[in-house]
């Protein structure tokens, strides 16, 4: 049987500006969710915990917090264009271009953190930076 990521969950501390983020910088449909929110960006989608959200669902023993995420996206061209798209978006690149390797394998990908400090990465099969 094959298996497909349906959706994550992330936990953000503050709805407007994590949506500003998500939607500006990663292009994502805000889509609410009972009091809250969740990304849909292109066949992934981000369930959010939040301000204001109870968890009427189960949830992991530890549940998810802001800031310890870690989520790896993927950019469909040469990763030089995901560093300019960031810098446009006023983000910093904390690592980057590196070279790495993806589910498909090697690629090159570049860091950076949403507003409450997750690791994000936007990683490109499109050429390989050098190690």
């Amino acid at each position: 049987m094959a298996y497909k990521l349906d959706h994550v969950v992330i936990h953000v501390s503050d709805w407007e500006r994590s949506n500003a983020f998500y939607r500006d910088v990663l292009g994502a449909e805000v889509v609410p969710r009972g009091a809250g929110f969740a990304y849909r960006i292109g066949d992934i989608r981000l369930n959010c915990h939040g301000p204001g959200i109870g968890h009427v669902n189960a949830v992991a023993r530890v549940p998810v917090m802001p800031g310890n995420s870690d989520i790896c996206f993927e950019w469909e061209g040469p990763i030089a264009g995901a560093a300019e798209h960031l810098g446009r978006c006023g983000v910093a690149v904390e690592l980057g271009p590196v070279a790495t390797n993806g589910v498909r394998g090697p690629a090159t990908s570049v860091y950076f953190r949403d507003p409450d400090g997750s690791l994000l990465e936007f990683l490109s099969y499109h050429g390989q930076a050098s190690a």
